[in-house]
């Protein structure tokens, strides 16, 4: 079906194919031998920005050409966090995907099921008639095409003239034009390329067939090999400035239409994007931290960042999603995230200087480069070294004390406290005898524990803590255990003997009516029942773990405890034990061995305090 859209005026002047015999290498610039020259021409073009500007994502195509591919379920997850990030207004406007694997076409899938307007999903495939029979049975509007337009990729590569190619590009256009699929046409090498020979007069043609259409065809401008400067004054083809004027102003191609793609081979992937858009293009292709072919893509987060700063405004941007993003690459992918790396790396908020350091205690805004706590959920950082002195360490132990601080009401740690003077002796030290590596986090953490005990919990707090989180997960596990909530004898102790027969850390476990009655036997570790024949006929309405049950209605726990049975360190927890209508009917009490509950810390990672699921009988 075809697209509505504003037809095109015409070009503005008539662009004719220079179909020569030879290829032109631009030997002036590119020679090959020694480093590309920029050319200047003493022309300088004055900005001309778009009337609207968007990202277009490359993570799923380009950004999986340098690295092992994504799992179809890790693009579902990037993409849902792609939509959180550029917001309901569609700064992420478009996501390009491959179309040729089962795994391709199962991602594809994953993320047109959300249903999300933005971003778009889109597809990529080769100028192959063939190709378009994939783009129309996922029920893709656009894909993309690769239609290289330098003489290295027409004479070099594909063996053919310009002439030829051009018809050849011409051809795979009107076969998506005829399915209603809006073309995007990739002019691959364009800043090595012959602007007014070959891609204008291509770019021309296709204009034409879009007006004849009424269907819009894209050009996206890929600087492939990272050839584009943004010098004023350089010359075509590698001045960004000039090809944005030239293909809009020049050609009439509209600022909607035109895409820029660019790589980083000379360190100016950001900066010649952005140009882009300063000059006429609307739309920035750019890949999730920069992930993309040899030296990769524009970074999406830099893109976002800086279409904040030349709007003003976030036009409904989550910024905070961006370092969601950089954790699930670091910790999902294991995809290797430079430290340093702008508003995703481990520290790119960590300054390391002392003097720094110092003026961050007395004003974060002085060294940090915009609220990264408020806007990225990252706090500043700092890093010790033999430059840090007393108030780069202070700044460190408060960072890392934050919440601890925080919820104690307690002051920062001054750079005058005593631990904070010997610790910096202890860094000065170590320089002094040739170190030259920074101090690393376990080494802070372990002179921090030695200096400054009182910000850290002992390690018996720790496993304390942890074994209290167990204890409480299996008395919540059996006590909402099917057997239990039916309150039939014959079940119940079935049951309970199973559970006290698959886990040691049960010293003992009864079930007791409100009145304070036994209404199942009390179960304990084989050859140890006769230790507890004393509570074999006893009421409990004066126990603390029953009173405290039936009184708040809530699962009740106890400190540590030695138990006069048997003399071991245990902790009581009790459950209440509800009927149909949420009545309690009865309390279950389970005495559980600290000893044991410790060891199950790290035998059952996967036992939390939230599980709901009933326990199952362990044989």
């Amino acid at each position: 079906m075809k697209q509505s859209f504003q037809p095109l005026a015409a070009s503005p002047r008539p662009f004719v194919l220079d179909d020569i015999k030879e290829p032109n290498l631009l030997r002036d610039q590119f020679p090959y031998t020694d480093v590309p020259r920029i050319v200047f021409d003493g022309q300088v073009i004055h900005p001309d920005p778009a009337p609207e500007i968007w990202i277009t994502d490359t993570t799923f195509r380009d950004g999986q050409q340098a690295r092992p591919p994504y799992k179809p379920r890790q693009i579902i997850e990037l993409f849902k966090m792609l939509n959180r990030l550029g917001g309901p207004n569609g700064v992420i406007r478009q996501s390009e995907f491959f179309l040729y694997s089962k795994r391709d076409q199962e991602a594809v899938n994953g993320c047109l099921e959300l249903g999300y307007q933005f971003p778009e999903v889109t597809g990529w495939i080769r100028a192959d008639p063939k190709d378009f029979a994939l783009v129309k049975s996922l029920g893709l509007r656009e894909t993309g095409i690769l239609t290289s337009v330098s003489d290295y990729h027409i004479f070099l590569k594909l063996k053919k003239t310009r002439e030829k190619v051009m018809d050849s590009y011409l051809g795979v256009v009107k076969d998506a034009l005829a399915e209603g699929i809006v073309p995007r046409c990739h002019f691959e090498d364009v800043t090595r390329a012959d602007i007014y020979g070959f891609c204008l007069p291509f770019a021309a043609e296709l204009m034409n067939l879009s007006r004849e259409s009424g269907i819009p065809i894209k050009i996206r401008l890929c600087d492939t090999m990272g050839y584009g400067v943004t010098y004023p004054g350089a010359a075509l083809p590698r001045s960004v400035d000039k090809l944005a004027y030239a293909f809009h102003r020049e050609a009439g191609v509209p600022c909607e239409l035109l895409e820029w793609h660019g790589h980083n081979d000379f360190h100016k992937v950001h900066v010649n994007a952005v140009t882009g858009w300063l000059y006429g293009i609307s739309a920035l292709n750019a890949s999730l931290l920069g992930f993309g072919e040899r030296t990769g893509n524009p970074p999406l987060e830099g893109a976002i960042i800086e279409y904040i700063s030349l709007l003003g405004h976030r036009n409904g941007i989550d910024t905070t999603v961006i370092t969601e993003i950089a954790n699930y690459f670091r910790d999902e992918i294991k995809a290797d995230v430079p430290s340093n790396y702008p508003f995703v790396g481990s520290e790119f908020n960590t300054t390391r200087a002392g003097i720094h350091a110092d003026g961050v205690l007395k004003n974060q805004e002085i060294y940090n480069i915009f609220d990264t706590e408020a806007l990225l959920n990252r706090p500043l950082k700092v890093s010790v070294t033999d430059k840090s002195g007393l108030a780069g360490i202070a700044e460190w132990l408060n960072e890392y004390a934050h919440d601890l601080l925080a919820r104690d009401h307690r002051e920062p740690i001054n750079k005058r406290h005593p631990g904070v003077r010997r610790i910096n002796d202890w860094v000065m030290e170590q320089y002094e005898q040739g170190r030259t590596t920074g101090i690393s986090h376990d080494e802070m953490i372990a002179q921090a524990k030695h200096h400054l005990p009182s910000l850290f919990k002992s390690d018996f707090q720790k496993v304390k803590e942890a074994a209290l989180a167990k204890g409480k997960a299996i008395a919540k596990r059996v006590s909402k255990s099917p057997d239990v909530l039916s309150l039939e004898p014959a079940r119940i102790e079935a049951f309970l003997k199973t559970v006290v027969q698959g886990e040691p850390a049960i010293q003992l476990i009864a079930i007791t009516n409100t009145e304070g009655h036994q209404i199942s036997h009390v179960h304990t570790q084989r050859g140890e029942k006769g230790l507890f024949r004393p509570l074999f006929k006893e009421n409990f309405t004066e126990h603390e773990w029953f009173r405290n049950v039936l009184e708040t209605g809530q699962a009740y726990s106890s400190d540590l405890f030695f138990s006069r049975f048997t003399n071991k360190l245990v902790l009581t927890f009790a459950e209440p034990i509800r009927d149909s209508k949420g009545n309690i009917v009865a309390v279950m009490d389970v005495d559980l061995k600290f000893d044991e509950l410790t060891q199950l810390v790290n035998r059952i990672p996967n036992d939390s305090p939230d599980q709901d699921e009933p326990a199952k009988a362990t044989k």
